[in-house]
């Protein structure tokens, strides 16, 4: 309980190392046994699938009384308490590294706005859609990481940001009666959330990531009690409310602290298309909760998209065998 430390990690699952706790991360390594590692790893999937339902269902619910800006307000000061706490048990304030406010700026923009976006889309669209078009994530590094972290654009890299490109259009069918501002939200949101992964990745490289964290929960805090604030009138949490605010701050950190661990603990092949059940999980839970119905045309997108993302899972895995 320490998507508080993607969302916090909806941006850090890609490569940020494992040094929230380190008796977790003991715990993990102690584990050398294949069979168990890919048990551990698969289990860890399911959590982060359930965990990552589970904060959009909140979202859904919350969002009758909270605007968007209020929810990260909150979110970010849920965030802030239990980092803050987790460097005070462990007497870790000694790491904390003050520095490249700069990029961390710009950062926290990409995701503030980006998380705005995806939990305005939750309440206007159907859960699936949302989720779906998040899984453009990949696709849209894909395409520009070339011209932001400089690496080359390979063929199945061309080939996953065409299948990609082509689910968005099956799903969003551009035109005045099928394109409305939620699907709009959801694919500014995806995109906002590849800019923000982006440059997440620089910073990793030049501080560790209880900073980061400790740093983008501060910055949104203020980004969020600034927007809510801006008319003098920030909503209460009542008791409902807030149930459902801790669910979204203690649920999108079990999401992304068991998506990360375990990446850590089976290939990437092996944990992405487990990643992939999030789509049909969600589909029943928005049928179920909230009525909502899925077309073919979704299914047909999403189905390009999941194949485009494992294209590209598949060609990075061969690169790092070849280079071994």
């Amino acid at each position: 309980m320490l998507r508080i430390f993607w969302d916090y990690f909806n941006c850090f699952s890609v490569e940020l190392p494992l040094d929230i706790s380190v008796a977790h991360a003991r715990t993990i390594f102690m584990i050398t046994n294949p069979n168990l590692r890919l048990l551990a790893a698969v289990l860890l999937m399911f959590m982060t699938i359930a965990s990552f339902t589970m904060m959009a269902i909140a979202g859904r619910y919350v969002s009758d009384e909270l605007d968007t800006f209020e929810i990260m307000m909150y979110r970010s000061l849920i965030g802030f308490i239990l980092i803050l706490s987790f460097t005070i048990t462990t007497k870790r304030f000694h790491t904390i590294q003050i520095a490249f406010l700069r990029d961390h700026f710009l950062r926290n923009i990409f995701h503030f706005s980006a998380q705005n976006l995806w939990f305005y889309a939750i309440t206007v669209i159907p859960l699936v859609q949302v989720f779906a078009l998040e899984f453009t994530v990949p696709i849209w590094i894909l395409i520009l990481s070339p011209f932001f972290l400089g690496e080359v654009f390979t063929r199945p890299r061309a080939i996953a940001a065409i299948l990609g490109f082509i689910g968005i259009l099956i799903i969003t069918r551009p035109d005045a009666e099928t394109l409305n501002t939620g699907t709009i939200a959801a694919g500014l949101a995806a995109l906002g959330f590849a800019g923000s992964i982006m440059l997440t990745k620089g910073l990793t490289r030049k501080q560790n990531t209880l900073s980061i964290l400790l740093i983008m929960t501060v910055m949104q805090l203020v980004f969020g009690v600034l927007c809510a604030g801006y008319d003098f009138d920030i909503a209460g949490l009542s008791k409902t409310n807030y149930i459902w605010v801790i669910t979204i701050g203690v649920a999108g950190l079990m999401a992304h602290l068991c998506l990360t661990t375990a990446l850590s603990l089976a290939p990437t092949t092996v944990v992405s298309p487990i990643d992939f059940l999030r789509l049909p999980v969600i589909a029943i839970v928005g049928y179920l909760l909230f009525g909502e119905t899925v077309d073919q045309y979704l299914v047909y997108g999403v189905v390009l998209i999941c194949v485009g993302n494992y294209v590209n899972v598949l060609a990075e895995r061969s690169g790092i065998s070849r280079a071994t």
